[in-house]
């Protein structure tokens, strides 16, 4: 097996599919605690009707996931990744288990207060995703594009899982007194358990797999500084202790961040268009625009779950060589048509029945998952591991961008909103 940039890399890389596995799971992981949130808006609108939740907890969290995404995208050659993703994945456990204690300490009686304390752990949220996706991305990036593939699937199956979870949640307890309420507490129970595993992963057995301690070796051996705390961790101390092909040569003189956001400001816009639009549309106008329909309360739950759904099918997508976009003319163009979703929307929704709004809704997760991988797996190629960290950073920091921008875009969906 040869590397892109001609390294040669030992016949059997022992612990690919491991790899693989962990990578999902951790990607599960940097999303489950935020979409049992969006998956469960329909137990804060019962609670907090009047305060918009799907919106403002969305606003809330975005410009904490930002700032932070910034500062360390700023500093990313000199942040220690290991202590970046533990801070993260510690932070995702921590904020979910205090939004259990605190449903329990007001023994979910609404009002200002509790909404206040909900706020604050959706802003922890926020800044704990900015640690995980960007050290995670970055780290990923120096390694094979099918780690990065593994670890977005990841993030679309959080949402996915949680939609069907809530479904069946629902059924079960529909008719059980407080019936929302307990459907809640086992979601976010379960988001809990989850974090915590992912912290016992990525702490202990991730760093030690055959595969990931080459690539972060040769990493090290080209300038890299941010693995050095995940090599020690799994048994690299020292540079005799690297073992690739190329540790003879010199250490290669790595482009600079602005070098690297130049080369690839395409691929940055790119990412920060997918979630602008993205994010314009889902979840607000799923929630508070889509009016009401035979199936009733199960109506916004059933739209969630096809857009997570479809989400997550489209990040396989790529794996298939002649289904993949590589161009990045054609990556640009194709995301572009997206925006063809906005008047699709608002005349589905004011015109449409709830068969069509699925089907759109389940294209528009269709789109956003496959162009997705399809920009974070071919913009690293060509570069060396620093580099690849650096813009695996970049691009994390766009698409945080894109996320926050569609976010405030989305209460233009308010406007009329009394007429669909």
């Amino acid at each position: 097996m040869t590397e892109e940039n001609g390294t040669r890399a030992p016949l059997k890389l022992e612990g690919q599919y491991k790899a693989l596995a962990v990578c999902w799971f951790l990607g599960l992981g940097s999303l489950v605690a935020w979409n049992s949130m969006l998956t469960i808006g329909d137990y804060y609108y019962n609670l907090f009707p009047t305060y918009h939740p799907s919106r403002v907890l969305t606003l809330v969290y975005q410009p904490f996931a930002l700032v932070t995404m910034a500062t360390l995208a700023y500093h990313e050659a000199k942040v220690d990744t290991r202590k970046r993703n533990l801070i993260g994945y510690a932070l995702f456990f921590l904020a979910t288990l205090m939004l259990i204690i605190v449903d329990v300490a007001t023994s979910a009686g609404g009002g200002v207060g509790p909404y206040i304390g909900i706020c604050a752990c959706v802003a922890a949220f926020g800044v704990a995703d900015a640690h995980v996706q960007g050290g995670m991305v970055g780290d990923l990036s120096l390694m094979r594009p099918e780690f990065i593939q593994s670890f977005f699937a990841g993030l679309a199956a959080s949402g996915a899982l949680t939609s069907g979870l809530r479904l069946m949640t629902k059924a079960a307890f529909e008719k059980s007194h407080d019936g929302l309420r307990k459907g809640t507490m086992l979601f976010l129970t379960i988001s809990t358990f989850t974090e915590f595993l992912c912290i016992l992963l990525y702490a202990f057995y991730f760093p030690r797999l055959p595969i990931v301690k080459y690539y972060r070796s040769k990493a090290a051996s080209e300038g890299s500084k941010t693995v050095t705390a995940d090599l020690a961790a799994a048994g690299v101390q020292t540079q005799a202790d690297i073992e690739v092909s190329n540790d003879a040569k010199a250490v290669p003189t790595r482009l600079s961040t602005m070098q690297i956001f130049k080369q690839n400001i395409d691929f940055c816009l790119d990412l920060f268009l997918i979630y602008v639009l993205t994010l314009s549309i889902f979840p607000g106008f799923i929630f508070e625009n889509t009016g009401n329909h035979q199936l009733g309360t199960w109506y916004p739950l059933v739209l969630v779950a096809m857009y997570n759904v479809l989400d997550l099918i489209s990040r396989y997508i790529p794996l298939i060589k002649c289904l993949k976009i590589e161009s990045r003319k054609g990556l640009l163009i194709a995301i572009l048509l997206r925006f063809l979703f906005v008047p699709a929307y608002y005349f589905t929704g004011k015109y449409a029945d709830q068969g069509w709004m699925i089907l759109l809704t389940s294209i528009l997760g269709l789109t956003n998952g496959y162009l997705t991988v399809c920009v974070m797996t071919v913009a690293p190629k060509g570069y060396n591991g620093p580099e690849q960290n650096a813009l695996g950073n970049i691009l994390v920091l766009f698409l945080l961008g894109g996320i926050f921008a569609g976010v405030c875009l989305d209460w233009l969906w308010l406007i009329g909103r009394d007429k669909f």
